[in-house]
């Protein structure tokens, strides 16, 4: 289970992401805003959250950063606009590292990514990526 502090973290990495190429879209904005009422944190909390980002507090659960990950997947999907831009796909790559996660199973759903509808990797498939390389 993540405490409150993990959560916020979370949510504020998930809108540094979002961030990343200047404004927040509002395909975006509704990802984030459903993804902050699955963590319980209340509205308020995220918008304080868009300008005032927390510090990144590591995830002790290998589970729940590869959860994380998979947000971060569909976010840098969602609006559709990172056709043939490398740049989403290396901050992801960079974000992953990051986590604690390994750049052999990063690579690898970056490379299946192309071929799932949408880029969108099924959550079995993934867990089953992260399984492979942790064991």
């Amino acid at each position: 289970m993540i405490n409150r502090v993990e959560k916020l973290s979370l949510l504020s990495e998930m809108i540094a992401f979002a961030k990343y190429d200047k404004d927040i879209k509002n395909i975006e904005y509704n990802f984030l805003l459903g993804v902050a009422k699955q963590l319980d944190i209340a509205r308020e909390d995220f918008e304080y959250l868009i300008d005032h980002p927390v510090t990144y507090t590591h995830l002790k659960s290998h589970s729940e950063r590869i959860v994380q990950f998979h947000r971060l997947v569909l976010l840098m999907n969602i609006d559709q606009e990172n056709e043939g831009n490398p740049s989403g796909a290396i901050k992801l790559y960079n974000f992953g590292l990051r986590m604690g996660l390994s750049h052999e199973s990063i690579t690898k759903v970056l490379y299946l990514m192309e071929s799932f509808p949408n880029k969108i990797v099924p959550p079995d498939v993934l867990i089953d990526i992260f399984k492979t390389q942790y064991n």
